[in-house]
């Protein structure tokens, strides 16, 4: 197994165990602290191991970060609704 594989495994295990424990704040300070090592992260392992095991753990990813991936989601469609220059 390569590094970026084992170090995103390990990311993928602490997400699961930040998810279970209970919050005040609903994750939303956890979930910062994710997407920013997770981005670099992901890079590396795109880099390390081809498209097909990189879009396994985005898609790991993704379904462990879903509020996140579906606000910015929301995010882009009002910003595809709206008229430039008007």
């Amino acid at each position: 197994m390569t590094t970026s594989l084992t170090i995103a495994l390990l990311w993928l295990v602490t997400a699961n165990v930040i998810g279970m424990l209970p919050s005040k704040h609903k994750h939303w300070p956890s979930a910062y602290v994710l997407m920013t090592v997770g981005v670099p992260l992901l890079g590396y392992v795109f880099w390390e191991n081809g498209f097909v095991i990189g879009a396994l753990v985005l898609t790991a990813a993704m379904s462990i970060l879903r509020w996140p991936v579906r606000f910015f989601v929301r995010w882009l469609r009002s910003m595809a609704g709206r008229k430039v220059g008007v």
